[in-house]
């Protein structure tokens, strides 16, 4: 059996587990409080940092994209979350790119460390008070995000084309663990909701939203399907 190494609230990690789920693949989920940087994970993870995939007898693998691409290439059956064609692949990596390097920069980084992330944290591992200012920030870079969301989906069947695609999952795991904060301004952009709304209604989704967090509970609307 496959073991996860993650954290519920990681954007990454949540991107593995839909795919993981999508395919149908049964994994062992291992919490990692990555930021206390035990010895032992970082043995398979100098960097530190979540998602980590381990299988017996084989060397873990790193990172959200590599463990995408190790799925796609061994448990998809053939019919896996990239298109045919490599022009359209290509499409799907520039967005899951947009969602797990620049999305959670600008948004699901800060917010994730700010607010849940640092409480947990002590002083010498970066915790303390949260910063308002990037706060504040993630706050406003979001409705341009939302908005090119909307601009996606009005003019494609899913982010990338006529298919869901690794692309929907990426965006999808970095809105919802902002959603679980309640910090997703949906009344934006009624094109981004409908299109979130089409992937949290999918299996694969259900196991994302019974996740709590002591002390963080999940805004009112994040495991309510008609939001």
């Amino acid at each position: 059996m496959l073991t996860l190494l993650h954290h519920p609230l990681c954007p990454h990690s949540r991107y593995v587990r839909l795919i993981l789920n999508e395919y149908g693949t049964e994994v062992r989920l291992v919490e990692e409080r990555f930021w206390e940087r035990r010895r032992e994970f970082m043995e398979l993870n100098p960097a530190s940092t979540v998602p980590v995939l381990m299988k017996d007898g084989e060397p873990p693998i790193v990172g959200a994209v590599p463990i995408a691409e190790y799925l796609d290439e061994t448990r998809s059956g053939g019919d896996g979350l990239f298109p045919e064609g490599a022009g359209r692949r290509a499409e799907v990596r520039r967005l899951v790119a947009w969602f797990n390097d620049k999305f959670h920069l600008e948004v699901s980084g800060p917010l994730t460390t700010e607010r849940i992330f640092k409480r947990y944290m002590t002083a010498e591992q970066g915790g303390g008070p949260p910063e308002t200012d990037a706060i504040r920030a993630a706050r406003h870079n979001i409705r341009y995000h939302i908005a090119y969301i909307g601009w996606l989906v009005q003019t494609r069947d899913w982010l990338a084309g006529e298919r869901l695609t690794f692309a929907d999952l990426a965006a999808a795991a970095h809105l919802s663990a902002v959603d679980y904060l309640g910090d997703v301004p949906w009344n934006d952009d009624e094109a981004a909701k409908n299109w979130y709304a089409r992937v949290k209604s999918r299996p694969s989704f259900r196991p994302l939203l019974t996740d709590v967090l002591s002390g963080v509970p999940a805004a009112k609307t994040y495991a309510n399907l008609d939001f």
